[in-house]
């Protein structure tokens, strides 16, 4: 009945549109007013999203514009989302609702008293369509914060098939198969993987997916809370691991120089563009965005993907990702943010950005169908079947001054180290060191 009663209250709200324009066309100005319940109201979403992603977004938000009336104002926060958001909260200007990449960020936000929880309406349809590790990530000490929204499978390496068939190697099962196929695509004459390492955050997930795989879910948990330290075997061993590939020349293009001036977009154009450098790209299943959004090609024929490989004889990695919705403690119009919320949590919205490209949604209420090819349909299906067995990203879960902050902590250490790949042992102890002050903070 609980749940009865939310979708006919968001049907009322939503829908009354509809119900006006049935009335007939002679309604009066009255009449209009009503059907849009939000006119008058703005609300203001800051999200870290540009490019092709942030006009999608745009498109979701376009839609619920025309279904209540609210006006909508995107501010765009760069990678930098904590500190950004944090400075407009301490100064007096908040958003109305931030899409949170970072669960870390998200938790501290939640600690500080910065967020509002959200409402029963949208708990409800949380409750109802999403597997139960979705709100656990958006609940903090007992209290749901987020709703996420946007979801990133990110074990996956995307490749260019015409690359591969020349080169005549086959999609790899494990990570040493991997590095051998990549040598052999090099002798072919294309550098084997563009690496984007000018922004941190990809250079995390390629740890995240290693370590995973090599030490396991048990230790990826404790590691992601810091209950081992950095310095632990187990990470000397992934960056000895991820090392081979980071320290060797002919696996990435343009070399450690070159990949930290490569930022991710432009890791896609250097497989997938006019003039490819490189024959593969490790991220997740959001570089399809990119190849069909920007690149203008077409995944599953001109780009596909196979699962990031097993490593050290551990089992295939699954590293999830995801950005939430959460309503700011102080905001100026919250009740239209948790109108927006309370959107964004039906499969209708998720449709929106689904029919684009380039999105995921942990919603188990939208249909297959509306993924716009079949291999996106077949990642978003295993995202769904996973449910509460992947973990999410490690660098996610963390303080934002270690995991989430552009030019330091762990994003900055993995750049030193794809520039030095030799210096595994030091680049532990940095680690563990702005870890260690993070978490104390």
């Amino acid at each position: 009945m609980r749940f009865l009663r939310t979708a006919t209250a968001l049907a009322a709200t939503l829908g009354l549109a509809a119900t006006a324009t049935a009335c007939g066309s002679s309604g009066t100005a009255a009449d209009n007013a009503t059907a849009k319940p939000l006119d008058g109201q703005t609300v203001s979403v800051a999200a870290a999203w540009t490019g092709v992603e942030q006009k999608n977004f745009q498109k979701v938000l376009d839609a619920f514009s025309a279904k209540t009336g609210a006006k909508t104002v995107y501010i765009s926060t760069g990678d930098n989302v904590s500190t950004l958001v944090g400075s407009k909260i301490e100064g007096g200007d908040p958003p109305d609702v931030v899409m949170m990449p970072q669960l870390g960020v998200l938790q501290q936000f939640a600690r500080k008293g910065w967020l509002a929880p959200l409402a029963p309406a949208v708990a409800d349809h949380l409750h109802q369509d999403f597997a139960k590790i979705w709100a656990d990530y958006g609940t903090v000490d007992g209290t749901l914060y987020g709703l996420y929204f946007k979801a990133a499978h990110k074990s996956t390496v995307w490749y260019s098939p015409s690359a591969l068939e020349t080169a005549g190697v086959k999609p790899p099962a494990t990570f040493d198969e991997l590095l051998t196929a990549g040598r052999t695509v090099s002798d072919s004459g294309l550098p084997a993987f563009s690496v984007a390492g000018e922004a941190g955050w990809p250079l995390t997930d390629w740890f995240e997916n290693i370590y995973l795989s090599q030490a396991g879910p048990e230790n990826y948990d404790k590691l992601a809370k810091h209950q081992i330290p950095w310095t632990d075997p187990t990470v000397v061993a992934a960056l000895t691991t991820l090392g081979k590939l980071f320290g060797d020349p002919q696996l990435v293009a343009g070399g450690g120089k070159g990949a930290l001036q490569t930022d991710f977009p432009e890791s896609v154009q250097a497989v997938f563009g006019d003039k490819p450098a490189a024959a593969m790209v490790y991220e997740g299943d959001f570089v399809g965005a990119v190849v069909s959004g920007e690149l203008k090609k077409k995944v599953g024929e001109d780009a596909r993907f196979f699962p990031f490989p097993a490593v050290g004889g551990g089992k295939p990695p699954v590293v999830g990702g995801g950005d939430a919705a959460v309503v700011l403690k102080d905001a100026k119009h919250k009740d239209a943010a948790q109108r927006l919320l309370e959107y964004l949590a039906t499969p209708e919205a998720a449709e929106v950005w689904a029919g684009a490209g380039g999105f995921l949604s942990p919603n188990k209420a939208l249909k297959p169908a509306a993924y716009p090819d079949e291999t996106t349909r077949q990642t978003a299906q295993s995202l769904i079947a996973a449910a509460d067995g992947f973990r999410f990203d490690l660098s996610d879960q963390a303080p934002a001054a270690f995991g989430g902050t552009q030019g330091s902590g762990e994003w900055k250490l993995l750049q030193d180290f794809l520039a030095n790949p030799a210096d595994v042992n030091g680049t532990a102890q940095r680690l563990e060191a702005a870890a260690a002050a993070a978490y104390k903070g």
